[in-house]
């Protein structure tokens, strides 16, 4: 494909990089709790092509298989190691494996607070024609991205959706569009169609709000907003299989092939985008704006893997930090040979699974991209 180089390049430094902050956090925070680690690895754990460097007692080295990296503490699985991860006390090895899911959703909050100033803050109040579809009515009407939409059929736009709801209430019929290009009100006719599916959209128009800039704090506390409310999208997605709400389709996992898939989409189309404001004639009204869906799917996964981290599976962060809590609580520690042997089990069924999923993605690819 045109953008097949390209796309490969960006899933590798993308999701490398937040499988390699992942174990940063975990490497960052037993060096604060005086735990010894033995290597940090660049890749995941494989064939080791190279040592980079030593730097107090921890060998720095770089692997076969470039996703992410991982981190071997001393005495990981043996209590009985002094200095060691296992013979660390409990709150200390908690927040070691805290560390891990916290550093990716510090990630996501940097990554959507860079969105946010750059996009702006929505300023409900008006319509903005963000997107015109090519071959569209709307094109054909020479709307143009960036147009304010001021009425139709002599009715006043303030809203996206009374908007929507009007242009619906009137397909196959043309409709009288006033807009506002440049401090300049122009009146132009178009025929939303019946023939055009929902995702196209009856005029091929997507309609947003104006942006004002955002401050500092505003793109900070919108950054953390937005993780949040993700971060509680994805704890009540179980809920919500579990009621019916949403479809088994649709929340159905995806393994590397549909996370390139998505890349592949998202690299397209910021690519294209700028493509067009680079071509766009100085003063031939409002130009396209560029889209980031690149840097919002690194936002969208860095939380994902943060919070799938802190589920309760053996084998992942929350399944570890369900064996340090009996001997917070209750002063009385799970012996060690049980936790190795149900985390040993439980990573081999994510493995299975893992398997699993990547071959699914061929066999049955999941529908990803409208």
């Amino acid at each position: 494909m045109e953008f097949g180089f390209l796309t490969v390049i960006v899933f590798f430094l993308a999701l490398g990089g937040m499988i390699f902050v992942h174990e940063l956090g975990h490497f960052i925070a037993a060096r604060w709790a005086k735990i010894e680690v033995e290597e940090f690895g660049f890749g995941l754990p494989s064939y080791k092509l190279a040592t980079l460097f030593k730097w107090q007692g921890t060998e720095f080295t770089i692997h076969a298989l470039p996703l992410g990296g991982f981190v071997r503490p001393r005495g990981e699985n043996d209590p009985k190691v002094p200095g060691g991860y296992g013979a660390a006390s409990p709150w200390k090895r908690l927040m070691v494996l805290i560390a891990g899911p916290l550093m990716n959703l510090i990630t996501a909050v940097i990554v959507f607070t860079i969105l946010i100033a750059s996009e702006g803050i929505p300023v409900p109040g008006s319509v903005k024609i963000d997107t015109v579809a090519e071959n569209s009515p709307a094109q054909q009407a020479d709307i143009q991205p960036g147009d304010i939409l001021v009425s139709i059929n002599g009715v006043d736009v303030n809203d996206i959706q009374p908007a929507i709801e009007i242009i619906r209430e009137n397909l196959d019929q043309p409709v009288e569009l006033v807009i506002n290009r440049g401090g300049e009100l122009i009146t132009m006719t178009a025929t939303p169609l019946s023939s055009r599916t929902a995702q196209e959209g009856a005029l091929g128009i997507g309609l947003t709000y104006p942006t004002r800039p955002a401050t500092l704090i505003e793109s900070l506390a919108g950054g953390a907003t937005i993780t949040g409310l993700q971060a509680a999208t994805i704890i009540y997605l179980p809920i919500a299989l579990i009621q019916g709400v949403i479809a088994p389709d649709q929340a159905r996992l995806i393994g590397f092939k549909g996370i390139y898939d998505l890349f592949n989409y998202s690299v397209q189309e910021d690519v294209t985008s700028r493509q067009e404001v680079a071509v766009q004639p100085t003063g031939g009204g409002s130009a396209p704006k560029p889209t980031n869906f690149t840097l919002n799917l690194v936002g969208l996964l860095s939380v994902s893997l943060g919070v799938f981290n802190l589920f309760p599976i053996p084998a992942l962060d929350g399944g570890r930090i369900l064996f340090t809590l009996p001997e917070i609580l209750f002063k009385k520690r799970i012996p060690t040979e049980w936790e190795n042997m149900v985390n040993g089990i439980a990573m081999l069924l994510l493995i299975g699974l893992m398997l699993f999923v990547n071959i699914m993605d061929f066999v049955n690819p999941a529908q990803l991209i409208p």
